[in-house]
């Protein structure tokens, strides 16, 4: 068994198939680390990703369009991230058990839509709904072994990559990224300055929303091509710690990601052998919990530092 472990690991299919995985866990990360940057604090990324994955199938069912779909799909996601922004922003209310509640209301209402429109509670394999196309690389797919790692992969897989270096841009070469980080580092400073801060945590929301939103999209159009009940399955958690281990920066922040890519490719692996399901089910939450152990710990040490060099 361990040798049918090791040969599966140390292949071109493992390196693709992290690539694969790690493509929504991607989107979730950069959209917690836009909203850490803006000072604020999401949980909501299950309900956000899940809502994107269900109105994207949705709306590419009905209009036999992938601009539709996708469009669908950022609406519903972004729509979550409004409504957040609206009961903290707006109304004061707690942002967590808001966020709980935005993630428990996407679950059901997911479930409540899809059996309204096609009278099933679990898929929606009846609903006709379009994927995202697999891009073939020039030159690279002819590559042996490079090619089968890095060709073939669904255009969204490609724009999460990309999507690293227009975050760095935007967080930290525009003037829009000055006044997230302003924000969210000193919003009384950032007020007095002239910034509206709650216009601008709002545009953090819409902005987070939007990269979340296509890791959910990818879910039903790109990595399946179906929506199935709470197909996220923790992945926006995932995000918010992979964001943490990264320390809000676009390289750890997708190195971290990439990590936890390879937890969620080596349990699809450990699926095909004699390993118990529920076991094998569970690798990619320990991961989590590790990482998010390992990122308190390293917290904790950075403020032991300062309290020593505050009292040299």
């Amino acid at each position: 068994m361990g040798n049918n472990v090791m040969s599966a690991i140390f292949s071109a299919e493992f390196v693709y198939s992290v690539i694969r995985v790690t493509t929504p866990l991607l989107f979730a990360a950069l959209a917690a680390l836009i909203c850490n940057r803006g000072g604020v604090l999401h949980i909501a990324f299950e309900g956000t990703m899940l809502t994107a994955a269900f109105c994207g199938v949705v709306g590419s069912a009905y209009s036999q369009s992938l601009l539709v779909g996708l469009l669908s799909g950022l609406a519903g996601g972004i729509a979550i991230m409004v409504l957040l922004g609206y009961f903290n922003l707006v109304l004061n209310a707690n942002v967590v058990l808001t966020g709980i509640a935005l993630n428990t209301f996407a679950s059901g209402g997911t479930i409540f839509m899809l059996y309204v429109l096609v009278q099933d509670k679990g898929l929606s394999t009846s609903l006709p709904s379009l994927t995202f196309p697999n891009i073939q690389i020039p030159i690279i797919k002819d590559i042996p072994v490079l090619g089968s790692i890095l060709s073939g992969h669904n255009v969204l897989t490609y724009l999460s990559f990309l999507s690293v270096i227009v975050v760095y841009l935007l967080i930290f070469k525009t003037p829009l990224g000055l006044r997230i980080r302003t924000v969210g580092e000193n919003p009384n400073a950032a007020s007095s300055v002239g910034i509206n801060v709650v216009k601008t945590k709002f545009i953090t929301l819409i902005i987070g929303g939007f990269f979340a939103s296509l890791g959910g999209i990818y879910m039903s159009m790109g990595y399946l091509s179906w929506f199935a009940r709470d197909m996220v399955a923790g992945r926006g958690f995932m995000g918010i710690a992979a964001q943490n281990l990264g320390n809000a920066a676009p390289i750890p922040t997708f190195l971290s990601a990439l990590a936890f890519g390879v937890a969620n490719a080596l349990s699809n692996v450990l699926q095909t052998i004699n390993v118990p399901a529920e076991a094998v089910q569970a690798i990619p939450y320990v991961a989590t919990l590790i990482g998010l152990a390992a990122y308190s710990s390293s917290v904790k040490k950075g403020k032991k530092k300062v309290k020593e060099a505050s009292k040299d």
